[in-house]
């Protein structure tokens, strides 16, 4: 009977560490609004478009693919081109949009689908499901570098030094209905956690694109990304959400990517109509994209490159590297500790700081000339902190909000053990049970005084 307790004990304890391990729903988030009041009242309000829906013929629409069309063009282009190529959508849920269409990716590399320690790219298309240029742009971009990869320098330098994820179209849901925002009639655009606006960062609000998004970021480890939009010709960097700017965006996906992912991310408006004539789509092509080729591979041709190391065993560990003088850090990846920062050239740069807990951070300064500079650092130890985080890299452990995955399947780990306990606990009692049936049935023998 006391094993029998100590091994029910045994697995609600289990079962109180398998929850423990469950992240919270708002880690990492933060902010307040512009007038310093809260707002949380007003929910998802403040994203909602309401405004008219546009009226969009179908002969504005003519000649544009389909969502269903668009499926079929991707994974096309991924038979075509499967040597370079990987089409994927996520195993998270939330790739599915409200109305459930899928968002499917490819990626272009020499080695798609394999960590390497190389910059990484990311294009989105159709943020706005009114704005539709981007996602047929992005299939221009995508033919284009794998029909001319090992024939053009410029194709085979991007293929060849880092990995390009093209998401043709964020939005299939606003691009079907016609208007503006998803389904749920919310602008996407205004959906992300705001540095200045607390109202977005009430996770309950958050929409399924946009959460496959930020799940996407936190899995890739992206140095740079455009989105690609339509309606004038502008080309926007951050910060969208600042109280001296012209046109205040907030709970801009831009912004997000830059505080939250390491991430600096460009707003291309691309056509001065939304929805220029079908026929015009091969020339807005032309004329963006020497631009767009140029944009990804600045990654390789410029900026700074390198690794973060731990002194005492030599392996590469998931630092942070900031610039004197810009509020913003880079993060190394977990697997190779690579990291790749964006830089003007041509200037000095003061201090250059690596840094991760549990160890002493180290500083140098660099002269960036026209090319590309690659700065390995190599960190000490900072007593028992240090080597508590190598035994947590050491373990592959993510050291970051990526933690999600490795606790998802700690969960799954510990649910199965507590099954298998459990169904010996409950074979036990039927065991001891039926032995205690047998005894008292049994004839007893009588005792001889």
């Amino acid at each position: 009977m006391a094993i029998s307790r100590l091994l029910l004990h045994f697995i609600l304890l289990l079962l109180l560490r398998a929850f423990a391990l469950l992240p919270t729903q708002a880690a990492a988030r933060s902010g307040h609004n512009p007038s310093g009041t809260d707002d949380g009242n007003h929910g998802s309000f403040s994203r909602n478009l309401l405004e008219d829906k546009p009226r969009i013929t179908e002969e504005m629409v003519h000649g544009y693919m389909s969502n269903s069309e668009l499926e079929i063009a991707v994974h096309t282009f991924g038979s075509r081109c499967p040597n370079i190529s990987r089409i994927y959508s996520s195993k998270f849920v939330y790739w599915r949009t409200v109305l459930l269409f899928l968002q499917w990716v490819i990626e272009i590399s020499d080695k798609p689908g394999k960590k390497e320690a190389e910059p990484a790219f990311k294009f989105i298309g159709n943020v706005h499901g009114d704005e539709p240029v981007g996602r047929e742009i992005l299939m221009h971009l995508a033919n284009w570098l794998c029909d001319n990869y090992l024939k053009d320098p410029l194709a085979t330098l991007i293929v060849e030094n880092m990995h390009l994820h093209i998401l043709p179209t964020m939005n299939p849901d606003g691009f079907a209905l016609r208007w503006r925002g998803n389904a749920n009639n919310v602008d996407l655009n205004r959906d992300f956690p705001d540095q200045f606006f607390s109202v977005n960062n009430d996770i309950n609000y958050r929409q399924p694109e946009t959460r496959a998004i930020m799940n996407w970021v936190k899995q890739e480890h992206f140095t740079a990304s455009a989105s690609l939009h339509g309606g004038a010709l502008v080309a926007n960097y951050p910060w969208d959400g600042t109280r001296d700017k012209r046109y205040p965006i907030y709970g801009g996906m831009q912004d997000w990517n830059y505080i939250h992912g390491g991430c600096f991310e460009l707003t291309l408006e691309i056509s001065d109509t939304k929805w220029p004539k079908a026929a015009e789509l091969p020339v807005i092509w032309e004329h963006n994209r020497m631009s767009m080729l140029k944009i990804v591979a600045s990654l390789i041709k410029s900026g700074i490159h390198g690794r973060i190391f731990a002194a005492n065993t030599g392996r590469p560990i998931p630092g942070s590297v900031m610039i004197k003088g810009i509020d913003s850090k880079v993060r190394a990846s977990n697997t190779y500790g690579d990291y790749h920062r964006m830089l003007a050239p041509g200037e000095k740069y003061e201090a250059v700081v690596a840094s991760m807990e549990g160890f002493r951070p180290k500083a140098t300064h660099i002269v960036l000339e026209q090319e590309a500079v690659s700065l390995d650092f190599i960190l000490d130890p900072d007593g028992a902190d240090g080597q508590m985080e190598l035994l947590r890299n050491d373990c592959g452990c993510r050291c970051d909000n990526e933690l999600f995955h490795v606790l998802e399947a700690h969960l799954w780990l510990y649910l199965l053990v507590m099954f298998v306990l459990l169904t010996f606990y409950l074979l036990f009692k039927r065991r001891t049970a039926s032995r205690l049936l047998t005894y008292r049935h049994s004839p007893r023998r009588p005792i001889a005084v």
